[in-house]
């Protein structure tokens, strides 16, 4: 449920893997299944000064608060939108800050020059199309094939997991497939009529990627993790295994010579961060050697007989405010001075409703703490919790989520929630083209952000409070009425299942997770996987929580340690198990490392378990 960056950061809120194989790697026979017809095929070349990973930009201008410039603002060329795309795909994921370590103590950031084929794929049955991207660096090497599939982390666009998947595949000379999981940015605006093309240019016709139901009577922005009709959480595993053989094909077109490329003779592995996680968890599901290993970092995973994490996200954003307001030492921002008042009004308003007990504010702040504590959130959790909060995050994923689980259209949600552009004052307000021509490229796939505001239906008033939509928002996922009903068929669709036994995956969590908390995710899914005789590593790290990309704050770095050294040691280890399978896959590690604080991020301080044997 990874939907970070308000501002810049609110989606820094954040995916895998690798392969490479001999001509004589020998896989069982792969099941015959129906092959994927894609859509809207483009082959781009990038070389120069636009290479694969970073669109040419380099660590000094993906640093930088200021976006790549789009010479006419209201109608970016594709090449400005990809490179503005990129760039945002990579601070909303990582901790690019000067001594985090990445590029230096892990991951890459060299140059990679390559080609990418493009397309839109659909699962049986899906209203609406979900992208499939390919990147193969001029590096590849046809007698040592292999892919990387990755999922986009939160409902970021397709460039969403470029961070992760890219800076390890493209570095170790494989081609990486993406998909955007049937969420993505490609919003509609309902007023002009105007969404997204195939190369993330800005039209009002076309073979747009997409274009909602009641397009015609709904007013304001629908966007495809909400507005689809699909529930994509459903289909993430599917989504995956489109882009693993959306790959293949690719490959088949980049190498002519040498196909054709199946999963059979290609080495695939399956990487996800966050949402991105859930994803590679879902297609680990799927019947078929497919897959020759995953990697899972903070997967938003909910197993059946478990409360699904909707229940935690509706309760966190009722009770959070009230709860963190007499916590001691919060990570900031937000700024505890400019909450306080707010959280303060909570406390009084749920007391009024019920929700919390207590005469004064003291105790009604003791009393929502501890409704959490109980729910399974652990004490260092709620504290990073406080981002999540201070930012609303909690109830735009509600809305979206509730919206996707019951297949609610623009305009339908039950709970009067919808989203709309905004003015230079916050206020809803008609989108201009410049301020549209952006979404493609900055928006994270959940508003509020790049423009789009969350509209609640239910509040009137500059001080409204928001209880009552939040009420209704949690009785989706507890009461009896059609709409209730609706929105639990939605996540019982969504609950994982066991894997295939025998595929490895590594499985790692931060400790302080605060947004997708692994006492209701991993913590839940590891004893499911192993009861069906999964072959799996379990790491979970100390003092990590879920979003790198806020040790760009120093209050953060001097708290917690980046995750994302975790899935980079995790993918090198089981890449040497899979050209050596002598050598011993990761095994179960409770890691404690230590956080920079100001000085430089050095390897020694994260703890990384060593390969088995080593």
């Amino acid at each position: 449920m990874n939907i970070h960056r308000p501002v810049m950061l609110l989606c820094a809120a954040l995916p895998l893997l690798l392969g490479s194989i001999s001509s004589t790697h020998a896989a069982p026979p792969r099941p015959t299944t129906a092959v994927p017809v894609f859509e809207q095929w483009r082959e781009t070349v990038h070389r120069g000064s636009d290479e694969l990973l970073t669109a040419g930009l380099g660590i000094d201008a993906l640093r930088s608060a200021t976006a790549p410039a789009f010479a006419n603002p209201a109608q970016p060329t594709a090449e400005e939108a990809r490179r503005r795309a990129i760039w945002s795909s990579w601070r909303g994921i990582a901790d690019l800050t000067p001594g985090g370590g990445f590029g230096d103590v892990y991951g890459s950031l060299q140059a990679v020059p390559g080609r990418e084929f493009s397309a839109y794929a659909r699962v049986p049955g899906a209203r609406h199309p979900h992208r499939v991207l390919v990147q193969v660096p001029d590096s590849f090497d046809a007698a040592r094939r292999c892919l990387v599939v990755a999922a986009s982390s939160g409902s970021r666009g397709i460039h969403g997991a470029i961070a992760v998947a890219g800076s390890w595949g493209l570095a170790h000379g494989c081609a990486v497939a993406y998909t955007d999981k049937g969420a993505g940015s490609d919003y509609y605006d309902l007023d002009a009529k105007a969404g997204f093309q195939a190369d993330g240019t800005p039209a009002s016709q076309g073979a747009l990627a997409f274009i909602p139901a009641g397009a015609t009577a709904a007013q304001g922005i629908a966007f495809k993790h909400a507005h689809s009709g699909d529930n994509p959480e459903a289909d993430w595993g599917r989504h995956l295994l489109q882009a693993l053989q959306f790959g293949l094909q690719a490959l088949d077109r980049a190498y002519p010579q040498s196909a054709p490329f199946t999963a059979a003779n290609t080495r695939t592995l399956g990487v996800g961060v966050s949402n991105g996680g859930g994803a590679v968890l879902r297609a680990a599901e799927i019947e078929g050697d497919w897959f020759d290993a995953m990697v899972a970092g903070e997967p938003n995973v909910s197993v059946a007989g478990a409360p699904a994490l909707y229940d935690f996200v509706t309760q966190a954003a009722l009770l959070m405010p009230c709860a963190l307001l007499t916590e001691d030492d919060l990570p900031q921002p937000p700024m505890r001075a400019q909450a306080v008042p707010g959280w303060t009004q909570r406390c009084a308003t749920l007391k009024s409703a019920g929700l919390v007990q207590g005469d004064d504010t003291a105790a009604q702040v003791r009393s929502a703490r501890q409704q959490l504590l109980d729910a399974g959130l652990s004490a260092d959790a709620l504290r990073a919790g406080a981002f999540s909060t201070g930012f609303d995050l909690w109830r735009a994923i509600a809305a979206t989520y509730s919206s996707a689980y019951g297949r609610y259209a623009a305009g339908e949600h039950p709970c009067a929630y919808s989203f709309s552009a905004a003015g230079t004052d916050g206020r809803p307000h008609a989108a201009t083209a410049e301020v549209r021509a952006t979404w493609w490229s900055e928006g994270s796939g959940i508003p509020p952000g790049s423009g789009v505001v969350l509209v609640d239906g239910n509040a009137t008033g500059a001080a409204a409070d928001p209880l009552r939509g939040l009420r209704c928002l949690r009785a989706l996922g507890e009461s009896d009425s059609a709409d209730a009903r609706r929105v639990r068929a939605g996540i019982t669709a969504a609950t994982a299942k066991a894997p295939r036994r025998g595929l490895p995956i590594v499985v790692i969590h931060g400790l302080d997770d605060g947004l997708v908390p692994i006492s209701m995710t991993s913590d839940r899914y590891v004893p499911l996987a192993r009861k069906a005789g999964a072959q799996i590593a379990y790491w979970r790290v100390n003092k990590a929580q879920h979003f790198d990309s806020l040790l760009a704050f120093p209050d953060y770095r001097k708290r917690y340690v980046p995750l994302l050294p975790y899935l980079f040691a995790a993918m090198d280890q089981v890449w040497e198990h899979l050209e050596d399978p002598a050598r011993a896959l990761p095994q179960d590690a409770l890691i404690q490392p230590s956080p920079r604080a100001e000085a430089p991020l050095l390897r020694e301080q994260l703890s990384i378990p060593a390969p088995p044997g080593r």
